[in-house]
């Protein structure tokens, strides 16, 4: 009996052994560690901020276009002959009516010479004539064929005197030469280009516009000019004619610009970033370019907040997000901060910085470093000393 009752209160005791076991492991264990973790405040995440700034913008209606020179032209012999003399060096700045190239001209000289000669003859006739005539010797149509005969004798003068004149070459116009193309002793044929001559001051540009934009350019516009050969430069313009039809096949319209190159840095053919300034100058609100994160679900940011009072410092992720109003003061670094993801409306961009038409207001303070490790209602410190340095020259939009 009494061995009986020793083994049942063996098997009592291990029950409520092992029974107290599985309470603390099943039950109160994982309640434990809920309660611990739920209680732990989740780490702030390091980010720099910048503000979102009211700028005065002038809208720009960007274009890509190539540089045309204000005047230029392949200079040409008009008649044949062996090169004679060339008076100029590749590459030389030349002025108006300057001589440029001397054609071997001895056989109209020589011909020259001997209409001259038949010129004078035929003077002196004539005047034997008129005299004759004037003392009733001679008749009238002697007289009118000595005439004729001068006539023609002069104008075989003038037209070798042409052909000598087609025999030197000058500028038309003042201007840069090119590579010179022919040698001393070189026959010429009638149209054999010898050299390029381009007036550089000033240049005109000429770039296309869709037909959406027309109505935003007019002729009088000041354009800015960007080029890859110099980017430090900044060159600008005004808009000189526009195109009298829309192209069929790219929709768009031709507009020709004149710029100012007193250094004659723009050669023909430059490519050239053109940005034309369209209405006048508009208050808009502008932040970093990389503060914007880009999806296909919309473009957004994430905007540094205070962290809500009645929040629990352990369940930030669960609080409920701040309404989306512009903060009426400075946000203080060393606050309890969150962040807010709001979608917006982005616009054009310039230099570093981007338009924003809808989602944001000036002062507002957003990420602009750091977004790929947030999500909505994130604790956030905000790191003062790191940030991207820009650099100096961006990349064309």
């Amino acid at each position: 009996m009494k061995r009986a009752i020793a083994f049942v209160a063996v098997l009592i005791l291990l029950v409520g052994v092992i029974g107290g076991l599985s309470f603390f492991q099943f039950v109160f264990k994982p309640q434990m560690i809920k309660t611990i973790i739920g209680g732990m405040k989740h780490p702030a995440t390091s980010v720099v901020v910048g503000q979102a700034a009211t700028e005065s913008w002038v809208r720009r209606v960007p274009a890509i276009g190539s540089f045309k020179p204000y005047q230029g032209i392949d200079l040409a012999a008009q008649v044949g002959g062996i090169v004679q003399t060339i008076r100029f060096e590749s590459g030389q700045e030349v002025a108006k009516g300057t001589v440029l190239v001397d054609i071997d001209s001895s056989t109209e000289q020589a011909d020259l010479k001997a209409g001259l000669a038949t010129m004078r003859n035929a003077d002196l006739a004539l005047s034997r004539q008129q005299e004759l005539i004037s003392g009733g010797n001679t008749s009238r149509a002697t007289v009118d064929s000595a005439l004729a005969t001068r006539d023609t004798a002069a104008a075989s003068v003038d037209r070798s005197k042409a052909i000598i004149a087609q025999k030197t070459l000058a500028a038309p116009f003042a201007g840069r030469l090119g590579i010179r193309k022919v040698d001393v002793g070189q026959y010429l044929s009638p149209g054999t280009a010898i050299v390029t001559l381009t007036q550089l001051d000033p240049i005109y540009v000429d770039f296309p516009i869709p037909e959406q934009a027309l109505s935003l350019v007019s002729t009088g516009q000041t354009i800015d000019v960007a080029v890859d050969g110099f980017p430090s430069d900044n060159f600008t313009g005004v808009v000189k004619s526009i195109d009298s039809r829309v192209s069929t096949d790219s929709r768009s319209v031709i507009v020709r610009a004149e710029v100012a190159n007193k250094d004659k840095l723009l050669l023909p053919g430059m490519f050239a970033n053109v940005s034309v300034l369209s209405g006048k100058a508009r208050a808009v609100v502008t932040v970093p370019k990389t503060g914007v994160t880009y999806s296909l679900y919309g473009d957004s940011v994430y905007v540094v907040k205070p962290a809500p009072a009645t929040a629990d410092s352990g369940s930030a992720q669960a609080a409920t997000p701040p309404a989306a109003t512009s903060p009426s003061a400075p946000i203080d670094p060393t606050a309890d901060l969150i962040v807010e993801r709001r979608f917006v409306r982005t616009a054009e961009a310039r230099g570093d910085r981007i338009a924003i038409t809808d989602g944001l207001q000036a002062g507002d303070t957003i990420v602009t470093e750091g977004q790929i490790k947030l999500q909505p209602n994130a604790h956030v410190t905000i790191e003062t000393t790191g940030g991207l340095t820009p650099r100096d020259t961006l990349p064309r939009q």
